[in-house]
């Protein structure tokens, strides 16, 4: 039988709610029943990886049918902490963690204890991020000006000149995927388009790696301090964050410092390049970025992949080029004018390392961002059997929000509603609040099946050989479902606190399969116009309205297809609905008027009872509610 109540999402019970700055009083409440006849009652702190604490709660009153047990709790340092609670009558000892436990204290109990992230509350992370939305460009699939001319090209290099080519996706003769096919992107293709992505509300454009590689996908850094000439120059560069920043975008740069490239100036196996790489000599000025176990052929290289050597982060000579020199990477490029960088690959970063980075961004602009690649909740995540401090304090700003994209598809996919509830409500409880405010918030990535092909695909496709899929384009009544669905995971993206972030042609219906088939070109020409249009809207209500920006968050209805939450602000709130199901939903909201900003629809109050939605079969509404004016 139960014979306590703590809920930690609820105030009553936990106060503040969800993470607090180091130093911050923490008042927990715990509710037995009164005929437990309760003797004792602790609350057991334990600081990650050290013992648990036992701190006795105080017994403050009755509360109807309960006693209220209380204690103040104030963590000194910022870290992750662990906690549950014993209670003791005379029936005996119970415990109460994430399960309740049982008689007596199980031997599970620190498996399944509250989280308590504390971070570092003089650490002001770039709020500027998620106050806007993010642009995702593959920079050599988005826009250019011209085919690139054949000349001064290493013969490695096909180049398309067809725009509308499919990416070359089979292996060559010696059974390799080597990405070495270019459509010729570039920077002042963007520019060219600026005006395009003002017409999204862009605020931020988080460009792939742009600097010089042997692939397409630039993830095998040639050289950290130059531009890819295909993709333009550092003068173009400059001119990019110019022309952005008159319209009120930022630039932030993707950072590859786990690894360089095969064929890089620092590893220079291939000897394209002038001066001596660590694969051709220890006297090398590079030889100590990299881990031989038998020179010059056998050495670290990330998950195996011999053409991704992996670098040491910590070497002080690494760090002095990257990090910490005046001229180091890090600082040059925010110089020249980025304003932040996306770590790729954060978890397999030092925690020192990023400190580094964040410091020297930081020295440069002091409201630069950094942007990890992380997968998982990130506020406990353990890599590599070390538990990382990404939001403790001086590393992160924000992470790639995976769980939320997966929450998302899961749910279009037939996952009950509650489960993508409770997915964020574990982030919401598990992240500072200028985080949780703060994340890029994904659908799709060049590391994904594009989200309209994973909405609508028929399930045999995806054990299909990849000549299959690159001819496998949904059309008619297929790709109308896939697009209904891709409509409704873009509303519930933009509802959410965090940056709304666009990967490149998701808003004009680009199709495609895992990599390459899902890094087509943009469909300059034939876009899918009533989806822009859609975006357009989804994007302008996104800029203008406060509330989808600062609002608190409320789920109101999480069931099976049937997904209800607002954010509200100052009195004022916007509910976002969404009906997965292929029969009508209907439900109330207190307001006594809503419209649907989407569509322009008025839903007005019936019989004082509040406005009355009435849902269609497969859709969604973003609601703005007020009185009866609207406002």
């Amino acid at each position: 039988m139960k014979i306590s109540y703590y809920s930690s999402r609820d105030e009553a019970c936990k106060s503040p709610y969800g993470a607090v700055p180091a130093g911050q009083d923490v008042r927990f409440s715990i509710y037995p029943a009164r005929h437990v006849g309760v003797i004792d009652a602790r609350l057991w702190v334990q600081r990650d990886g050290e013992e648990a604490v036992a701190y006795p709660m105080k017994w403050s009153g009755y509360d109807g049918a309960t006693d209220l047990y209380s204690v103040i709790y104030t963590p000194a340092e910022p870290g992750l902490y662990w906690y549950y609670f014993t209670v003791k009558s005379k029936a005996g000892e119970r415990c109460i963690s994430r399960g309740y436990g049982g008689e007596g204290v199980p031997d599970s109990v620190l498996h399944s204890p509250f989280q308590l992230t504390v971070y570092d509350g003089s650490y002001q992370i770039a709020r500027w991020f998620g106050e806007g939305i993010t642009y995702n460009i593959f920079p050599d699939r988005f826009a250019r000006t011209a085919v690139p001319s054949r000349e001064g090209w290493r013969s490695e290099r096909v180049i398309h000149e067809n725009w509308e080519d499919t990416p070359v996706f089979a292996p060559n003769e010696h059974g390799e995927i080597v990405n070495n096919d270019f459509f010729g992107g570039s920077i002042r293709g963007v520019i060219e388009k600026l005006d395009y992505l003002q017409s999204l509300a862009v605020r931020t454009l988080y460009f792939n790696p742009m600097f010089e590689a042997f692939s397409n996908h630039r993830y095998d850094t040639g050289d950290y301090k130059c531009i890819d000439p295909m993709f333009g120059s550092e003068e173009d560069f400059k001119l990019l964050c110019e022309e952005a920043g008159k319209r009120g975008m930022r630039v932030v740069l993707d950072g590859v410092f786990s690894h360089t490239g095969y064929d890089s100036r620092y590893f220079n196996a291939r000897g394209n390049y002038d001066g001596l790489g660590a694969y051709q000599s220890k006297e090398s000025p590079y030889y100590e970025w990299f881990n031989f176990s038998e020179w010059p052929g056998r050495y670290s290289s990330w998950w195996g992949i011999y053409t991704l050597p992996e670098t040491n982060e910590m070497n002080e000579k690494y760090l002095d080029y990257i990090v910490e020199n005046e001229d180091s990477v890090i600082r040059r490029w925010l110089r020249l004018g980025a304003s932040g960088w996306r770590l790729d690959v954060a978890d397999e970063l030092p925690d020192e390392f990023i400190e580094r980075i964040a410091a020297a961004a930081r020295l440069e602009k002091p409201d630069a961002l950094i942007v990890g690649e992380v997968w998982e909740d990130a506020s406990n995540k353990v890599s590599y059997s070390r538990r990382r401090r990404y939001f403790q304090g001086g590393e992160l700003d924000s992470v790639m929000n995976y769980p939320l994209r997966d929450g998302i598809l899961a749910f279009l996919g037939g996952d009950g509603a509650e489960n993508f509830a409770e997915k964020m409500e574990c982030l919401r409880e598990n992240y500072p609040r200028d985080v949780f405010y703060n994340l890029m918030n994904i659908i799709g990535t060049h590391d994904t099946a594009r989200a309209i092909t994973v909405l609508g695909s028929s399930p045999e496709l995806w054990n299909a050989d990849k000549s299959v899929q690159a001819g496998a384009l949904m059309e008619g009544g297929a790709y109308e479902y896939a697009k209904r669905r891709l409509k409704m995971a873009a509303v519930i993206q933009f509802g959410m606190p965090g940056s709304p972030t666009i990967y490149y042609g998701d808003e004009a219906g680009l199709q495609g399969y895992g990599d390459p088939l899902n890094r087509r070109t943009y469909p300059w020409g034939h876009e899918d116009t009533e989806l822009l249009d859609f975006y357009r809207a989804l994007c302008l209500e996104r800029e203008e309205n406060e509330v989808l920006r600062e609002g608190d968050l409320q789920f109101l209805t999480a069931e099976g297809g049937h997904l209800v939450f607002a954010r509200s602000l100052g009195g004022r709130q916007v509910i976002i609905a969404v009906n997965r199901d292929d029969q009508e939903y209907h439900f109330r909201i207190p307001q006594i008027y809503a419209v649907d900003v989407l569509t322009g629809s008025p839903y007005w109050e019936e019989l004082g009872k509040g406005a009355y939605i009435d849902m269609q079969p497969e859709s969604v509404l973003l609601l703005r509610c007020g009185g009866d004016l609207g406002e």
